[in-house]
């Protein structure tokens, strides 16, 4: 158990405030905000900002954003879902009429409308103490003036580099002269500092009822898209109540539907009727257990996770103590179960960021903030520097899912923010990027922090598993050989990883102590997940 634990990275702790991000840029200027009396809705906001730069391959105003926030001295707790809904013209029948058997991974035509820029704004209106121009104004030079490439981006970037070439302005925004830029060289996005300065001068409606906007028409016009003014003047966000679970006497909390949230809910329903404390904590018994209890979990998100607008979501069934021994009683303890299908709404989609805040108040938000997969759709809209996303990738075409296209809508959505709280106040901020991937990454750092007593940096950095719809179990090579062997033995189609795999995502915790006041943090090394407290 002390080797599963050992760490890289120091436990950081503070008892003033604490801000975990997805990069040393964002997690600094989130820090400022802080340090100058901001408090944690305006801090993440920035640090979000600050990422859409300097992160351009995984999140940007082309996309989606989801938001906890827990605020102390008013006792609230809401779910922000600022996710975009199919233009009008996205029918069924016109896909179909383009010939498309899925939605496709690239184009104009993966792409629903834009919801970041309106839940930034709703955020701060209603819990924020700054406005959006000032946040803005932190962020901009890193477009304007440039930031160091990083080998992280520069992967990203090969792995993109034949669409981006023949993408038009993301090839000429990305690929400078043709070619990937280099570590350390300064990528400078002069058209989206300048959208930015449009937004900081005429706020959201510059997008949603104002130029930047009408530029996104005139080229998805230009290209064959579906996008018109209608489509963007609509656009609403919602405050919601966040779906919840109890589990060992806390309760975790997470986005409702069209969210995959309820998934990380419905695994730790199966998982609290076992003594996880009484496995060892590498064990194959217990990630047997834990990743059939997800296959179990995935089987009904598949099924049932939509937008709930437009179709019902069974949510208090999902969640009910019935259904979840109901399906821990089909788990074979000695055997993988081959049974389950799963359907692969998630093809890719680990390109997204994350973010955590604790202020000095008190106040508490997770932000989540994405494109879906690398470079979104990879259509930039020319005249902004606007990245749009690929979220529409989250739709079915089949006609009989709930989840089917459909004008209007929002997809299915592997964005899941999560918070833990025990007697209705927040105890540990927790969450990652990578899709499929995410409530995976959630349940176990949550099980590591409950049920074994793993300290924030402990949590994160501890060993971790994927399993994947094809069937298939990544484990990182950190697993004892006796207990990949085992799996096997299971039936499991491992597949061993490298010890720090990218695609196991970019955790982040913070605990807060409600005693002392004393936070600790933990960041991600897989990615470049930093932390900084005061």
């Amino acid at each position: 158990m002390s080797n599963h634990f050992a760490t890289h990275r120091p436990l950081l702790m503070s008892t003033n405030w604490m801000i975990t991000a997805d990069h040393p840029l964002a997690v600094q200027a989130g820090a400022a905000v802080l340090e100058s009396g901001g408090n944690a809705v305006d801090a993440a906001i920035t640090a979000n900002l600050v990422m859409t730069i300097v992160r351009p391959h995984m999140c940007g105003i082309g996309g989606d954003l989801f938001m906890l926030i827990h605020m102390a001295a008013k006792g609230t707790f809401d779910a922000l879902n600022a996710s975009g809904r199919a233009p009008a013209g996205a029918t069924l029948e016109a896909y179909q009429g383009l010939g498309y058997q899925s939605v496709p991974e690239t184009g104009i035509h993966t792409c629903t409308v834009p919801g970041a820029i309106a839940g930034w704004q709703a955020a701060l209106e209603k819990h924020g103490s700054l406005g959006l121009d000032t946040l803005l104004a932190r962020a901009i030079p890193y477009a304007r003036d440039g930031f160091p490439v990083y080998p992280d981006l520069v992967n990203a970037l090969k792995e993109r580099q034949a669409i981006l070439q023949v993408a038009g302005a993301a090839g000429e925004a990305f690929l400078p002269g043709g070619a990937i830029p280099r570590v350390g060289q300064l990528m400078v996005q002069p058209k989206l500092a300048q959208s930015y300065q449009t937004l900081m001068e005429k706020g959201p409606d510059a997008f949603y009822h104002g130029p930047l906007g009408e530029a996104l028409i005139a080229h998805s016009e230009a290209i064959g898209g579906f996008f018109s003014e209608a489509d963007l003047a609509r656009h609403t966000v919602e405050w919601e109540a966040p779906i919840t679970s109890d589990y060992r006497g806390y309760t975790l909390a997470t986005q409702p539907p069209n969210s995959q949230g309820i998934a990380l809910l419905m695994q730790a329903n199966m998982l609290a009727t076992h003594d996880l404390a009484a496995m060892a904590v590498d064990s194959a018994e217990l990630i047997h257990l834990m990743v059939e209890a997800k296959k179990l979990a995935f089987v009904h998100r598949d099924a049932c996770v939509c937008d709930p607008a437009t179709h019902p979501v069974p949510v208090a069934k999902m969640l009910s103590r019935s259904q979840a021994r109901d399906c821990v009683n089909l788990i074979d303890p000695d055997r993988v179960a081959k049974g389950y299908e799963a359907r692969d709404f998630t093809r890719g989609g680990d390109d997204t960021i994350y973010l955590t805040v604790v202020d000095a108040d008190g106040n508490a938000v997770v932000l989540i903030q994405s494109l879906y997969e690398a470079f979104g759709s990879c259509v930039m809209v020319p005249a902004t520097g606007m990245v749009l996303h690929n979220r529409g990738r989250g739709f079915t075409l089949d006609a009989s899912h709930p989840n089917v296209l459909a004008p209007n809508k929002r997809p299915y959505h592997t964005l899941a923010p999560a918070m833990i709280l025990k007697d209705d106040r927040p105890v540990i901020l927790l969450g990652t990027p990578g899709a499929d991937g995410q409530t995976q990454t959630n349940i176990q750092v949550a099980m590591d922090l409950i049920d074994f007593k793993a300290d924030p940096q402990q949590a994160n950095e501890a060993p971790r598993w994927r399993s994947n719809p094809d069937g298939s179990l990544m484990m990182e090579n950190r697993f004892p050989e006796r207990t990949i062997a085992a799996l096997k033995a299971k039936g499991h189609d491992v597949q061993v990883m490298e010890g720090y795999a990218e695609i196991m995502g970019s955790s982040q915790v913070i605990m807060i102590d409600q005693k002392s006041g004393v936070l600790k943090a933990g960041a991600d090394p897989r990615r470049q997940a930093y932390a900084i407290g005061k």
